[in-house]
């Protein structure tokens, strides 16, 4: 059941990795809109690193069959625990950040942004609340109620979709430009393309 778990999981990583959506950058940016894609980058690399550390962890939890429900249940709860941490952040530095300057509907994209962020957030701080209530004395109730945790998680692969969806529609034009020219976001683009040819060359 944890490997349901460690599936859902990955696609809050593609979210973080939209964030950094690669451009050719334009030199004519206006300085404030760049200095507000600095103050939301910036925030990206540290949230980036602990929502793939989160996946990481149950992944490895997962792939160990000797793994014990009291095991699983620390490893998972830890995990959600950086999930929702790691959101919180982003919608944090977002909201922090502001509207972006010179954007067309920027204050409402900026919000739907922090809306869905602040959402997934809240998800996952759920789910650490329900895998800590989890029995790991008896097996076929923690198994049972590892099954009902995992299918939740079909929830957030819809909320991951939607964050994605408005973290591109904040992307339009000269923000999308803007974020490119980030040090700190193209470093996270880099090593999520990086990663994924990694993944292909192994398949």
């Amino acid at each position: 059941m944890n490997k349901k778990l460690a599936a859902a999981l990955s696609g809050g990583a593609v979210l973080v990795v939209a964030l950094t959506g690669c451009s050719s950058g334009s030199k004519g940016t206006d300085p404030k809109l760049i200095a507000w894609a600095k103050t939301v980058c910036d925030a990206v690399p540290t949230q980036d690193a602990k929502i793939k550390a989160a996946n990481a962890a149950i992944a490895q939890t997962a792939s160990d069959t000797t793994s014990s429900p009291v095991t699983i249940q620390k490893t998972d709860s830890q995990a959600f625990q950086d999930m929702s941490d790691g959101y919180k952040a982003l919608a944090a530095a977002i909201s922090g950040a502001g509207a972006p300057p010179g954007v067309d509907d920027g204050a409402k994209r900026q919000q739907d942004v922090v809306k869905n962020l602040d959402s997934l957030s809240a998800s996952y701080a759920d789910l650490k609340k329900k895998v800590d209530a989890l029995d790991t004395k008896d097996q076929a109730k923690f198994a049972s109620g590892l099954h009902d945790v995992a299918s939740q998680m079909a929830n957030l692969e819809t909320q991951n979709k939607s964050g994605t969806a408005a973290l591109q529609a904040l992307e339009q034009g000269e923000v999308k430009d803007a974020i490119a020219d980030q040090a700190s976001c193209k470093k996270v683009a880099t090593t999520a393309t990086s990663a994924a040819s990694g993944s292909s060359t192994a398949g």
